[in-house]
């Protein structure tokens, strides 16, 4: 306004137009939330934990964190929510099955970052293409084998440490 390059009344439709832009991932991080307080007030993270009991190695709990988060995270394009979910699973699974917590934490919040990195429905992934003027498809083409890479290799990790611990 000072500069003289836009009226009041650009400036607030625009302001207005960024704000409405937001709503859904507003909206999309609510939700996630919300599931991830249901999942604790639930109990989910107890009951999925003694289902597995028996047939989940605790060694194996850190790659299978990863992988169900990457999974999360790249379905529906969140890290967050990922982590609001998947902590309230994840944590008292490795309480239960007697797994290094600080180990299933890490592939959570590894996961979730990964998943949300190689989502084409991912904000950070869209603002990126944007930023670089790319075709959005192209963007995430380009970056996915390099990411996939780096998955494998951090699921090859979690289990290598995974049985180490």
């Amino acid at each position: 306004r000072s500069q003289g390059i836009m009226k009041m009344k650009e400036m607030v439709d625009l302001t207005l137009k960024g704000i409405s832009e937001l709503m859904p991932l507003a909206l999309l991080m609510m939700l996630a939330f919300a599931i991830g307080d249901a999942c604790n007030q639930l109990g989910t993270g107890l009951y999925i934990a003694n289902i597995s009991k028996d047939w989940l190695s605790p060694e194996l709990l850190p790659a299978i964190v990863f992988v169900i988060s990457s999974f999360i995270a790249f379905s529906t394009g969140t890290s967050w929510g990922t982590f609001a979910i998947m902590l309230a699973i994840s944590i008292p699974m490795a309480e239960i099955h007697g797994a290094n917590l600080n180990l299933v934490i890490a592939a959570t919040l590894g996961g979730g970052v990964f998943g949300d990195h190689c989502s084409p429905i991912s904000d950070t992934s869209i603002i990126s293409s944007m930023a670089s003027a790319s075709d959005h498809i192209d963007h995430v083409r380009t970056q996915l084998p390099y990411a996939l890479v780096g998955g494998l290799i951090s699921t090859v990790l979690y289990l290598i440490i995974g049985f180490a611990v």
